[in-house]
C-alpha cells in the first residue's frame, strides 16, 4: 500500500511587463505593459531543474545558475521550512532584459507564485504581493507586475498599499530602446540626496495629474503630467535617448514622453488611433538612429495562474 500523496499539478504563469516612475512618479507609480513572460512550470521527472526558453534573451533565461525565478523560488521555500520540488520550466519570453521594462520585477513575482503553489503555502494575494515587494526593495514594479494597469503603491507603517487605474485605456504604448542595457544600482547611483523645495512640490503636482489622468482617460493631461524634475534630469548622460525624445511630448501625435524605469528605454505614448509605422518614424528620426529599436504595445492586466491546483490568485 502506497503512502505517496499526490504532488501538485503543472501551472502556468503570465506575467506583464512593467514601466515604473512614469515621468515624476518615482518610486511609487507602475503600469504594466502587454509584453509577458510566459512559463509553464511543472515538478521535474529527473530530480533536476531544467529550463526551456525562447523569445528575448533565451539564452540568459535558459541559465539555470543564479537564475532569479528559481532562486527566489526556492529562498520562499526554505524560509518556510519546506523543501523545493525541483521544476522544469518552459519560458517564453517578450520583456527586455536590463532597459527598464520590469523583467527582474517579473522574475520576483514569477519565483514566489511558484512557491506558493509547489510547496502549497496557501498564501493570500496580498501576502504573496508583499513577499514579492520586500525582495524587490520597492513595491512600483511589483506591484504593477502583480496587478496591472497603472498602479500606485507604498509602503506605509509596514504594510503595502495599492490603488489600481487605467486598466481599460486604449492608448498606444511605444518603447524605445537602444541596444545597451544600464543597471538599476548605477541609475540610482545617479541620484542627489535632496531636492528644492520647487522640485519636490513640481513633481507632486505632476504625479497628482498623472494619476487623474490615467484615472479619467484624459491624453491631454500626459504632457504635463509626466513632467519629473526627481530623476530623469539626473539619468540624462546615461540615458542618451531622454533628451532626445522628450521634446516630442505634447507634439506629432505623442501625447507624453518619460524614461521607462530607471532606463535606458524611453517610454512613448500616443492615442489608440495614431499611427505606430508613422510613430516610429518620427521617434527614429528625433533619436536620429534609423535602427533604433521600437516596439508597440498597450496597458496590461496583472499576473495571472492556471492550473487545476491553484493557489493564492
Amino acid at each position: 500500500m502506497s503512502n505517496a500523496t499526490s504532488s501538485p499539478g503543472p501551472v502556468t504563469l503570465k506575467l506583464p511587463a512593467t514601466s515604473a516612475n512614469l515621468g515624476p512618479g518615482f518610486d511609487a507609480v507602475g503600469l504594466a505593459m502587454a509584453l509577458y513572460l510566459t512559463i509553464d512550470a511543472e515538478i521535474s521527472q529527473d530530480g533536476a531543474f531544467s529550463i526551456e526558453a525562447t523569445g528575448r534573451n533565451a539564452d540568459l533565461c535558459s541559465q539555470v545558475e543564479n537564475n532569479l525565478i528559481l532562486t527566489t523560488y526556492m529562498d520562499v521555500l526554505a524560509n518556510a521550512g519546506k523543501l523545493s520540488p525541483r521544476l522544469h520550466l518552459r519560458l517564453h519570453n517578450e520583456i527586455p532584459l536590463g532597459m527598464g521594462c520590469g523583467s527582474s520585477a517579473a522574475a520576483l513575482v514569477a519565483g514566489v507564485m511558484l512557491a506558493n503553489h509547489f510547496g502549497e503555502l496557501g498564501c493570500t494575494p496580498e501576502q504573496l504581493l508583499a513577499e514579492a515587494c520586500r525582495r524587490e526593495g520597492h513595491p512600483d514594479n511589483v506591484a504593477a507586475c502583480f496587478l496591472g494597469g497603472m498602479t500606485v503603491s507604498g509602503e506605509f507603517d509596514g504594510l503595502i498599499k495599492t490603488a489600481t487605474c487605467g486598466e481599460n485605456i486604449n492608448w498606444k504604448l511605444m518603447l524605445a530602446m537602444p541596444s545597451a542595457s544600464l543597471s538599476t544600482s548605477k541609475a540610482r547611483a545617479l541620484l542627489p540626496e535632496r531636492y528644492s523645495k520647487a522640485d519636490t512640490i513640481a513633481n507632486i503636482q505632476s504625479t497628482a495629474l498623472l494619476v487623474a489622468a490615467f484615472a479619467q482617460g484624459r491624453g491631454d493631461l500626459l504632457d504635463v503630467a509626466m513632467r519629473d524634475r526627481i530623476h530623469q534630469p539626473y539619468r540624462m548622460e546615461a540615458c542618451a535617448l531622454l533628451p532626445k525624445l522628450l521634446p516630442l511630448s505634447g507634439s506629432e501625435g505623442i501625447l507624453g514622453v518619460a524614461l521607462s524605469g530607471a532606463g535606458p528605454s524611453v517610454l512613448l505614448i500616443s492615442g489608440e488611433s495614431e499611427n505606430f509605422s508613422q510613430l516610429s518614424e518620427i521617434i527614429r528620426r528625433a533619436a536620429n538612429d534609423a535602427s533604433l529599436e521600437v516596439v508597440e504595445t498597450k496597458v496590461s492586466t496583472g499576473a495571472t495562474i492556471n492550473s487545476s491546483h491553484t493557489a493564492g490568485r
